[in-house]
């Protein structure tokens, strides 16, 4: 595929969103002289923030509130978002009328002329890409680029910027990795940070969504012009990375790395500001792709604590009379949750709960019970994981003990989350939001919930230390 595809062609946007992958592709399709149409099942109302980026283009239609077939009929290309599953009703309609489907990580990888890093997991993958691009934007001589799912930045916009000597670093989810199996294509270094079952409403079953998630490495090209291996790197302490080593590492022209929170330095782990287990994983795996580039150790150790986090994930947002108050609104599963749990040392007041992804709670629900001083759900999934909290604390040893060690309820919001959390803090507490769920039954993204708890949080006025807001 070449830019000049587009040129006079009525391209169809199908899922204009709300994260910019949309936008992105809209505005690349019109600068390259398409007619562009954008479809979206979502409101204007609720879609006003990507229309309005797209004032400049004025002769883009929209179609809103639904989808239409006339649309997919009368369109020459079609770009569907990548929650925009394959068997999708409209999008069967245009494989039957043979129209041309691709999507934005499908173009941007037909375009692209650098070297692609592409970063997948279940969990880790914003912080580990975020931390190999900034360790190479550091130490290396080579324009560094970072997007992907992350959203940090746009894919297409910024293509024609892209030379052949850079390094493209992506956050690549499940969806896009389906899609870019669609036209075989994967990032030359690839790295997984772990797998746990996610997104079951969509690919149905964890085999599938490993399917999904393994594209990234079933596709490298090995010993591509200019003869140079595909590069896998796997996570030593994760169960199926180390199946996926195993099966991968004798394949001619393919380069098997390992890594693990061994390989981190005690210097280096001074060094590193993000509390956990998890995110020193997250670290590992960067420094292991950053080696490959040729990074050294003293050049981590330099650059490290310029790093800054990105939002939602574990940050500490404000202390308020002697109680920290924890955003990891990023936390989409029960093991990302887990995790968030495992970087306190005194029992935290979690909130937790939201969508429903048909995911279990059991081994949440444990550390919950364990590991908390009180647990605050909301959401869909608010019954389910007090529920499993429930089930733990009756096959524990010592029933009482454990009923006595945390308390559990349900509240309709989450301001009355975090209304009820600073009702039951005291200075000394933690208050963490790591829901363990999407978001999509009461917010519009993880962005939006974690913008939102910080806004909650900074109404608390009497002793108010602001850290961070953004």
């Amino acid at each position: 595929m070449k830019k000049g595809s587009f040129a006079g062609k009525k391209v169809l946007v199908m899922g204009l969103g709300r994260f910019g992958g949309g936008v992105d592709v809209a505005k690349f399709a019109c600068n390259c002289g398409a007619k562009v149409i954008i479809t979206d099942l979502a409101s204007v109302e609720s879609l006003s923030d990507s229309i309005k980026q797209l004032e400049g283009f004025p002769d883009i239609e929209y179609h809103l509130g639904s989808h239409c077939a006339a649309d997919f009929e009368r369109a020459d290309i079609i770009v569907a978002n990548p929650a925009v599953p394959g068997d999708n009703e409209f999008l069967k309609l245009a494989e039957h009328l043979n129209k041309f489907i691709t999507s934005q990580i499908n173009i941007f990888f037909e375009l692209c002329p650098a070297t692609v890093i592409g970063v997948t997991g279940t969990n880790g993958k914003s912080t580990t890409a975020a931390l190999t691009a900034h360790l190479l934007r550091n130490t290396s001589r080579r324009a560094v680029w970072l997007s992907g799912n992350i959203g940090n930045e746009p894919l297409l916009a910024t293509i024609d910027q892209i030379s052949s000597d850079d390094l493209v670093v992506l956050e690549l989810s499940s969806f896009q990795l389906e899609q870019l199996g669609q036209i075989k294509k994967a990032p030359r270094v690839a790295l997984l940070t772990n797998l746990t079952p996610n997104h079951l409403d969509r690919h149905g079953s964890f085999a599938d969504y490993c399917t999904a998630k393994e594209n990234i490495f079933k596709f490298q090209e090995l010993n591509a012009p200019p003869y140079l291996p595909a590069v896998s790197i796997f996570n030593a302490e994760d169960e199926i990375a180390n199946e996926w080593f195993e099966k991968y590492r004798k394949e001619p022209g393919r380069i098997c790395i390992k890594f693990s929170t061994d390989d981190v330095s005690g210097e280096i782990r001074q060094q590193f500001g993000l509390p956990g287990r998890a995110n020193l994983s997250n670290l590992a795996a960067a420094i292991a792709i950053a080696k490959y580039f040729g990074v050294t150790d003293e050049q981590v150790k330099t650059h490290l604590p310029e790093f800054k986090p990105l939002p939602h994930r574990l940050e500490l947002i404000a202390e308020i009379n002697g109680i920290k108050w924890y955003n990891d609104s990023i936390s989409t599963t029960p093991e990302s949750a887990i995790a968030a749990l495992e970087a306190f040392e005194q029992p935290p007041i979690i909130i937790a709960g939201g969508y429903d992804k048909g995911l279990l709670f059991d081994e949440l629900g444990e550390k919950i019970a364990r590991k908390t001083k009180a647990a605050i759900l909301i959401g869909q999934t608010a019954e389910k994981i007090a529920e499993a909290i429930e089930q733990k604390r009756l096959t524990a040893e010592n029933a009482e003990s454990a009923k006595k060690k945390n308390k559990v309820e349900v509240v309709e919001s989450l301001g009355k989350a975090v209304d009820l959390a600073s009702r039951l803090a005291v200075s000394g507490d933690v208050v963490l939001l790591s829901p363990g769920c999407a978001s999509y039954d009461m917010f519009d993204n993880f962005g939006h919930r974690g913008r939102e708890f910080c806004r909650l949080v900074k109404e608390i006025r009497h002793g108010f230390t602001q850290i961070n807001t953004d």
